[in-house]
């Protein structure tokens, strides 16, 4: 199929989508929308060095641009303050910016730059109006912390806060952050608007300026419960231990919590978002059918400005006898922009076998089953004065899906209750249900039957796609060898896809080629292709900001234009989207996340997979399941109950399976109630297969650690990880030889042939849908990019790969260090370890000129060397580097011209060979 991206259409959509996921939570004294004819002064240094993501790899989109806020301003026609923007671009540039050295030692933010009183008073002088700019980062394996410059302000914010405050009749702050930072000093300071505006992308400054000048009304949502404190989530008691967590608060996660036992510490409520204009919100009517409700509301726009309003519907459940939250969640619609006295009538509509409970202890009498226990539910608009409301009154507890007993914790404790006090809640506890499984047992009473073993017939996959040879006549081909072979991914930087991308996976080897099967290509996500080897490509606003916009076709359309820029960078698979849950805002990868909300989660997530879908390629939802703490990842136990599963931490991929057609998963690293989630029958078959009727395939984390239940991991037990059905190890250095025990194993009788034959028709089936396999039978997808600027564009320049051992040294005379390129190249790692890297180089710039180069390996920034001028003299600077993956990319970025490079080398480092360090994690 021939396809056209119009790159201004891409860039549109994306600003349209940061636009619309800016949360303004207050907007006062008339500061909101700017007037365009009056001079904006804008504070902090965050304003030169936009945060378009958070960090580690969700966030390892290479761009060649990217659009900060200030940025954006100017472009819009906002007269911003040139005097006070230069001082801080003297600053700056005398102060440069920490990017970190390694995997996840990026700082949270950037030191501010100081304030003196004349400098504010002189910027006063220009304009009544402000804007200060809050910055942080955070991501995998860096969480949030409640420490200055994380979730709390530096004493330097807080100064800038409170001299601006003192100085200007209206200010404005933006907090370009990843997810929730704490609000009580910013709010002491009584700015007269505060906006979330969220990490947006490489557009994210356009829809900000979109949105501060009054082009886009404010439409955003808050996706999470903000809190007075930090302690007041649920989670918080349990949060942060590196052994074990225990998911005491169960359900009650954020509104769950707060609505039924402590509204009076919320600060801004889930759901919660300001326009520039007013909505009238009225039911008209409601229908029930069945245990299907619909509600029909009509919105009006009341006010001056043209805006669009999300509609919320909830739920409210008798308490029954396993107690429920006052509300949730169960549909929601955003209406089209509507002019002023505009009305448009949306239709929301809510199953309750959808919404139904989960009892894990049999109190209901249904144990292991979906259950809507007997009275009243009642279905309602959010926000609405109206009481006019759907209810169905069940006369009977009624049993929605039987099920059976899986994931239940092995671990006794205690979870969240409500007990009836006065009107509303009190919080009790109760004992968690303990698993009576033997998962094993369980597995070994389902094998899957072996199909008789023919040897090669000739027949390829293409016969299976033609429908001319059925895919077990296909798989019976396949040798022990062949089968131990397509359960490994190859990479990370594998030569046998596009470079620098995460894996490759199916045809890992010459011989399963010869079969027809491909190597298809997933790259890290979710907010963009990571492209290691300094190919470009577009930065998508975060998770945080994309649940923000409650705008489920805007999602798809952004993601339909992603979907045909994967297919022209032949990457067959976004490693995303993510959907964990916001449990706590300190988790650091909140950011690649939705929601505290598991329906919003699952809804958003099934947009993406939809947009992906339309244009021939798909992503892969992660991490399944419950990897909501950064802290100890590896190694955690998450102890949840199965209720919790059920309804709140698997709930949300169940949609996107059902709803999103998902067919690519990928698992976490931790454990799960004792088990490490790669060997996971019960997560991998039981839930996801069994339950839910999933037909794709799963992979594992990249080298994650897999268990059998009581023994301790062994990354290298990959019959444990086949016997789950986790489908593919991610990944192996190689796909023909690894110190796997898969053969081992078959060979004793613990690993059955039919359980690798089943694994290797998952993979197939999902093979057949890519563009990898098209592209076999002459049927790929064409994709013509329009409009896109010439420094965006994709390079086709094969990327060399070097032979890395001790003493490599590669001539780089013929590099030219233009400010703001990259130079690239890739590294076959013979010789594991850590190096020593020394560039060596000259220029004819003054002494007092300062020129970097930051060498990035695997896209992490690995050290920033800096020469001065040396008068034409070579000058040799040297950083340390782990270098323990197979297939290595460097990129080396000039931040400045001048630099006349001669060479790079690479030695091992004798001193560290004891160390075994992987900086280039993938998920």
């Amino acid at each position: 199929m021939n396809r056209i991206l119009d790159w201004e259409h891409y860039l549109r959509t994306a600003a349209d989508a940061a636009a619309e996921g800016i949360v303004m939570l207050r907007n006062d004294n008339g500061a909101l929308p700017l007037n365009k004819d009056e001079t904006v002064s804008v504070f902090g240094r965050i304003q030169l060095h936009y945060y378009k993501s958070g960090t580690g790899s969700g966030g390892m989109v290479n761009v060649s641009k990217v659009t900060g806020i200030t940025d954006g301003l100017m472009e819009a026609g906002v007269k911003v303050n040139e005097e006070l923007l230069g001082i801080y671009r003297e600053w700056d540039e005398a102060n440069p910016i920490d990017l970190g050295s390694g995997w996840g030692a990026e700082p949270w933010s950037q030191e501010e730059m100081p304030l003196s009183e004349e400098v504010v008073e002189n910027a006063a002088a220009k304009g009544e109006t402000a804007i200060v700019i809050i910055g942080r980062t955070a991501g995998e394996e860096m969480e949030s912390r409640v420490e200055a410059g994380s979730f709390l302000l530096t004493d330097k914010e807080k100064d800038m806060l409170a001299k601006v405050r003192a100085a200007f009749k209206k200010v404005v702050v933006l907090l370009n952050v990843g997810g929730l930072i704490d609000l009580g000093y910013i709010e002491s300071t009584a700015p007269d608007a505060l906006l979330y505006v969220w990490q947006g992308g490489m557009t994210g400054g356009t829809g900000a300026a979109d949105v501060l000048t009054g082009r886009i009304s404010p439409c955003g949502k808050l996706p999470d419960t903000i809190a007075y404190s930090v302690e007041d989530y649920p989670s918080h008691a349990y949060f942060g231990d590196r052994e074990r967590n225990f998911y005491a608060e169960d359900i009650y996660v954020g509104y769950r919590y707060f609505d039924t036992f402590a509204p009076e510490k919320v600060r801004y409520p889930f759901g919660f978002g300001l326009s520039y204009t007013t909505f009238d919100v009225e039911v008209q009517t409601c229908e029930v059918s069945g245990l299907t409700a619909s509600i029909y509301v009509k919105v009006r726009n009341t006010g001056k400005y043209c805006g669009k309003e999300v509609v919320m519907m909830y739920l409210s459940r008798p308490q029954g006898e396993l107690g429920q939250p006052v509300k949730t969640l169960c549909a929601f619609e955003k209406t089209r922009n509507l002019a002023p006295n505009e009305e448009q009538t949306l239709i929301l509509t809510a199953d309750l076998s959808d919404n139904a409970s989960y009892d894990d202890s049999g109190v209901t009498g249904n144990k292991s089953c979906f259950v809507l226990e007997k009275g009243r539910y009642r279905f309602f608009i959010g926000g609405c004065n109206s009481e006019d409301s759907a209810n169905i009154e069940l006369h009977e507890t009624a049993v929605v899906r039987r099920c059976e007993q899986a994931l239940a914790p092995v671990e006794a404790f205690e979870r969240f209750r409500p007990l009836p006090d006065g009107d509303g809640f009190k919080l009790g506890f109760e004992p968690v249900p303990l698993s009576e499984v033997d998962e094993d047992a369980r597995r070994l009473e389902r094998l899957p039957a072996e199909l008789e073993y023919t040897g090669d017939k000739g027949i390829r996959l293409a016969d299976v796609y033609r429908g001319e040879h059925t895919m077990d006549e296909f798989i019976a081909q396949l040798s022990d060898s062949e089968l131990a072979c397509i359960i490994r991914g190859e990479g990370m930087g594998s030569p046998r896809v596009t470079a620098g991308t995460a894996s490759a996976f199916g045809g890992v080897t010459d011989r399963l080629n010869e079969l027809g099967i491909p190597a298809a290509c997933c790259s890290d996500g979710p907010s963009g292709m990571r492209l290691d080897c300094g190919t470009k490509a577009f930065s998508l606003p975060n998770g945080t900001m994309l649940a923000s916009t409650f705008n489920k076709e805007l999602i798809t359309e952004l993601f339909r234009c992603m979907g045909m820029e994967m297919s022209v960078n032949k990457v067959d698979c976004l490693l995303g989207p993510g959907m964990n849950i916001h449990r706590h805002p300190l988790n650091g990868r909140n950011f690649e996340y939705f929601s505290e909300d598991p329906y919003l989660t699952g809804t958003i997530a099934a947009a993406e997979l939809r947009g992906m879908r339309e244009s021939g390629v798909t992503g892969t939802i992660k991490h399944f399941c419950g990897n909501n703490q950064e802290t100890n990842r590896h190694f955690l136990d998450s102890v949840v109950s199965e209720r919790a599963l059920r309804e709140i931490y698997l709930k949300g991929f169940e949609i996107a399976v059902k709803q999103g057609g998902a067919t690519s998963i990928m698992t976490t690293y931790g454990k799960l109630n004792g088990l490490w989630t790669a060997g996971n029958y019960d997560l991998n078959t039981t839930i996801l297969r069994k339950d839910w009727g999933f037909t794709g395939f799963t992979m594992t984390d990249w080298w994650a650690k897999i268990n059998r239940r009581g023994k301790d991991h062994d990354e290298s037990d990959f019959a444990a990880m086949a016997k789950a059905q986790n489908d593919v190890y991610m990944v192996c250095a190689d796909g023909d030889e690894n110190p796997d025990n898969t053969l081992e194993s078959l060979a004793s009788g613990d690993l059955t042939r039919g359980e690798l034959q089943r694994n290797a028709a998952n993979i197939c089936r999902f093979i057949l849908t890519t563009n990898a396999f098209r592209r076999t039978i002459g049927e790929g997808d064409t994709v013509t990019v329009e409009g896109r600027p010439q420094e965006e564009q994709t390079s086709d320049e094969p990327v060399v790969f070097y032979d890395l051992t001790d003493g490599l040294s590669i001539d780089l005379s013929a590099v030219k260090s233009v400010k703001g390129t990259n130079h690239s190249f890739a590294l076959t790692v013979l010789e594991p370890g850590w190096y020593e890297v020394s560039v060596t180089a000259s220029s004819q710039q003054s002494e007092l000129a300062q020129i970097p180069l930051t060498i990035f390996a695997m896209g992490t920034a690995s050290g920033t060397l800096t020469w001065n001028g040396t008068g034409g003299a070579l000058v040799t600077h040297s950083t340390r580097i782990p270098m323990f993956s197979r297939f290595t990319t460097i990129r080396l970025y000039f931040a400045q011209n001048g630099l006349d490079l001669i060479s790079i080398d690479f030695r091992k480092d004798k001193e560290l060979a004891s160390l075994t360090d992987i900086s280039d994690k993938e998920d």
